[in-house]
Parts: C-alpha cells; structure tokens; sequence
C-alpha cells in the first residue's frame, strides 16, 4: 500500500494526457466545496426534536439576549439531548471549516509537496467523509460537539489538504496556462455547494419523518457519494517529470513587461521572509474580506434594501413585510434567486479572471479586482439610495465574479513570485489569510449592521456605510498590489539545493523521448472525456438547480 501511494508512482511524462488532471481535481473540489452549503441544515437541525404535541422543542439558548448569554446557550448545546440548536450553535462549523482549512494547509503543505497528491488526496478523502460520518452520528445522538469535531474540526483538515492537493500538480502540467488550470479546480470548490445543497435537500426530504428531519441520513449518503468522487479523483492525480514541458512550448526567460515571472524557486522556509509572500497575503485577504460577508448576507441585504418591490409591493418596507408571514415567504424565494445568482458568478468568476490573468498579468488582474470592486461597492451605495434593482444586482454580481476569480488567480501568482516547487506549499501558508478574512469580513458586516439597526436606521438604509467601507478594505489591497516586486535574488535556491530538495521530493527525470508532450493516444482520449463528463453532468445539475431559484429574482 506504502508503495501504491508513494508520490514516486504517480510520475509520468509525455505518453500522459494532462487534460486528465483537473477533472481529477474537480472530482475532489466539487465535494470539499459542500462547506459552503452546510447552511442548508441549519433550520432542519433547529427542529430537529419536537415534543408530544409534534412542535420543537424550546432551543438550549432560549430566551438569550446579550452575547454572553447566547455563548453560554451554545455551551449547554454542545452536550444536551433535550433541546434544539440555534443558527449560532450550528454557524460556529463555519468558522471551523474554514480556520482549520487554513492552518491545515499552513501545516501539511511541505509534507504534501514531498507525499505527493495522491496520498494528500486519500487523507483529504478519509478526513471529509469520515468527518460527514461523525456529523451523522452526532446528530442521530442529538450531541453538537461530534457535529462540531466531525465536520468542523476533521472535515476542516480534510478541506486544507484536499484544497491544495492539487495545486501545485495542475500548475506544473499547465506552465503555459497556469491561471486556467488553477481556475478549473479551485471552480469547483465553489460550484460544491451549487450541486450538494440540492442534492442535500432531496435527501432530507426522502429520509424525513414526522419526528426526525431525515439529516443524519443525509450526511451518510453524501459521505457514500463524496468517498466515491474523491477517491477517483485522488487516485487519477498524476505528477510530471521534473523536466517534462507541453509540446513546442518554450518557457519564458523573464516577462518582457514587468518581470514579474519568477524561473528559479524560492524554498518554502524562505517564502515567508520575503515582503512579497505579506503584500500577497494582505492581497488575499482584503479581498476575500471585503466580499465574504457581504455575499454571506446576500439575501437578507436584498430582501431589506428593497423590501416589497421585489415582489410587486412597492409601498411597503422589510418592516411592514416582517409581519407577514405570506408575503415573507415570497421575499425569501426573491432572496433565494439572488443567492443563486451571486453563487454562479463566484463560480464562473473563478475560471474566467483566472484565465484571463493568463493574458494579463497577475498583477495587472488584481489591480482590476480592487478598483472595479471598489467602483461596483459605490455603485451599490448609490443603487440602494436610489431603489435601483439592475445596478444593485449587477454590481454584486461582478464583485462575487472577483471574489471568486481572487482565489483561483492567487496560485498563479504565487508560481510567478516564487517558482513553482513549493508553491503548494507556499499557497497552504497564505489560505491563513482566507481563515482570517474569513473572521474579519463577517464581524464588520454584522457588527455594522446591527448597531445600525439598533440605532433605529431604516432597513433600506442600513447597507450604505458599509459598502464604503468595504470599498476602503479593497483600496487598501490595491496599494498593497502596487507595492509587489519581483523577489530579490537572494531569496532563491542555488542550483545545489534545488537539486537536493528535488531529490528529497522523489522527483525524477524521464528519458529525453518523454521529456516533452506527445499526441494523447486514442484510449486517453476517450478517457479524458469520460472524465470530464463525470464531473460535467453534476455540474450541469447544479447549474440548472441554481437557474431554477435565480429565476425568482426576474420573474
């Protein structure tokens, strides 16, 4: 088995269609990617246990108010057996989702680099579905503290690891398109929950009863589902050679305009000495921050901004609203289609900015990141002042664009910066930022919005300020951007100890005759497309599931 894992198996060269990678990387993204649909179980676990009379039983936070009070309602949550969750208690697995996706990634990336995809795959495979199991008991023993340590806490690890397994591997396949091959997976990762929330729904539905939410069974199919999808995915990842390059193509020596594409490598115990690895980081999370809590209230944002006339009331506020039940129902499906909507151009955003960043530069891509999403969040104040719905809409439908397309273009950037050696490695210590944008985004978001609020400022007016000062968070990431420079020389390896960690890494170079990309054969051929349809058919369920809600908001 040792030997069946060893990164030294999974090396091939130029008889390999590469187009067979990132499918692979899909296979495993798609189901990591469910993170971001957890939400969908949030109010079936809110109700989970119901009394005599068949209505739910009181939650362990009953009656909370202050935050200390909440805090210690989620205290008593994580044990009891005779009380419901709250949304607090069960969003806390967010947090952990994505904390323990970064420091995970922080951790195990230099290990991956050397273990290989394959075997950081089966680990991210065993940690996710093993985690979704734990979850499944944990609710069927009605105990938040499993919930929390099987999804939360394993299921974030297996998230780092399977998140970045195949990073490094796509880039070096793909050294002429390297913001393509990035954008491909890491699109999957945010199409997971496109494809598992309404898939996750059907099967509440068909496992529900009067008295239980049918969740727990839920978690064990999709666990059954996930293991299948990631172990292809795992097992397909193949490494090439060390000196294997695409078919006539001709690595550039520097890059003519900026210079700003690195041809030797940093080591990653060097990476983060550099002020470029920083600005990067600072890069990554303003960006992620000034879009994160924003696209997490989505549909509330919606629903207060224009209250009635999303469903043809235009006379009355959220506030009037809230007090009817019907007429609440009907804001919800407008919200609903505009979550939709947002989440397929987070999705779509990923591939096309990365890919474009290809043409433009990574530099020049984040620049366009920072000044249009500061644009767009001006363009949204003024649009929520004047009721107007398509600028509303639209801006925020560019800004998920580059939220999006700001995750899949970092690993681009990094490869260009520092080499492409460690930048698996690299790319896992800088999602650190993502767990701390991932904190930072939402507590202003929230906090802003509830003192707001509390200071009696009408509904549709409360999202204003917060939108200049997100803009501000993305002005502070385009200075950032400004300042990057190509790394000082000093910081990389000499030929000698690339050699030595190459060899530490078990990498190997193939004769000169696979050296360089041949023709696929036939039998790849039929392969990749097979591949590819086998992550494309769920995507296109999802796709579809998503147009369906989206649909709400123009009908």
């Amino acid at each position: 088995m040792a030997g069946f894992l060893s990164k030294e198996r999974i090396i091939t060269g130029g008889n390999f269609n590469r187009w067979l990678i990132p499918p692979a990387a899909l296979a495993v993204h798609l189901c990591i990617g469910m993170a971001y649909g957890f939400s969908v179980f949030w109010k079936p676990l809110g109700n989970a246990l119901v009394g005599e009379d068949g209505k739910p039983l009181a939650a362990c936070a009953a009656g909370a108010v202050t935050v200390a009070d909440k805090l210690s309602g989620t205290w008593r949550a994580l044990f009891a057996t005779d009380c419901n969750w709250t949304q607090f208690d069960l969003g806390w697995m967010y947090t952990l989702f994505f904390v323990l996706l970064g420091c995970s990634a922080a951790l195990w990336g230099g290990w991956l680099e050397r273990a290989g995809p394959r075997k950081a795959g089966l680990v991210a495979t065993v940690c996710w579905c093993g985690g979704l199991l734990i979850s499944a008991l944990g609710v069927y023993t009605h105990q938040l503290w499993m919930m929390w340590l099987g999804s939360g806490v394993i299921g974030g690890i297996g998230l780092g690891l399977g998140y970045i397994s195949p990073v490094s591997t796509l880039i070096k396949w793909f050294p002429d398109r390297r913001g393509m091959a990035t954008g491909m997976a890491i699109m999957g990762f945010g199409g997971g929950a496109m494809i598992g929330s309404p898939l996750a729904t059907k099967l509440m539905s068909y496992f529900a009863t009067p008295t239980a939410p049918g969740v727990w069974q839920t978690f064990v199919v999709l666990a059954l589902i996930y293991t299948v999808f990631m172990l292809c995915g795992s097992l397909g990842y193949r490494v090439p050679a060390s000196d294997w390059k695409p078919a006539n193509w001709v690595p550039p020596v520097k890059n003519a305009s900026s210079g700003m594409i690195a041809t030797r490598h940093v080591h990653i115990n060097q990476a983060h000495k550099t002020p470029q690895f920083w600005l990067l980081w600072l890069i990554l999370c303003m960006n992620v921050s000034a879009s994160i809590g924003i696209i997490g209230a989505a549909a509330p944002m919606l629903q207060e901004t224009f209250g009635g006339a999303l469903i043809d009331q235009g006379s009355l506020s959220f506030a009037d609203i809230k007090k009817d039940e019907v007429l609440i129902a009907s804001l919800a499906a407008v919200g609903a289609g505009f979550v939709g909507l947002v989440s397929l151009f987070n999705i779509f955003g990923r591939f096309a900015w990365a890919t474009s960043s290809d043409k433009l530069g990574r530099k020049t891509t984040y620049s366009i990141f920072f000044i249009l999403g500061a644009l767009m969040y001006m363009a949204a104040a003024w649009a929520a002042g004047a009721k107007s719905l398509a600028v509303f809409v639209g801006a925020f439908c560019i800004i998920a664009s580059m939220y999006g397309g700001g995750f899949a273009t970092i690993p681009a950037y990094l490869a260009d910066m520092f080499g492409t050696q460690f930048v698996g490695a690299i790319h896992g210590r800088l999602l650190t930022a993502w767990s701390t944008a991932g904190i930072v985004g939402p507590v202003i978001v929230n906090y802003m919005h509830d003192m707001r609020l509390e200071a009696q400022v009408p509904f549709d007016q409360v999202y204003g300020p917060i939108f200049y000062v997100l803009a501000g968070m993305l002005v502070i990431g385009f200075v950032a951007n400004l300042l990057v420079r190509p790394v000082a020389s000093k910081h990389f390896m000499t030929d000698a100890e690339l050699a030595e960690e190459k060899k530490l890494a078990h990498e190997k170079v193939l004769p000169g005759n696979e050296s360089q990309a041949k023709a696929a054969s036939g039998g790849s051929r039929v392969l990749a497309v097979f591949a590819w349809l086998a992550v494309g058919i769920p995507v296109s369920y999802g796709i579809w599931s998503t147009l369906q809600k989206a649909w709400a908001l123009f009908h």
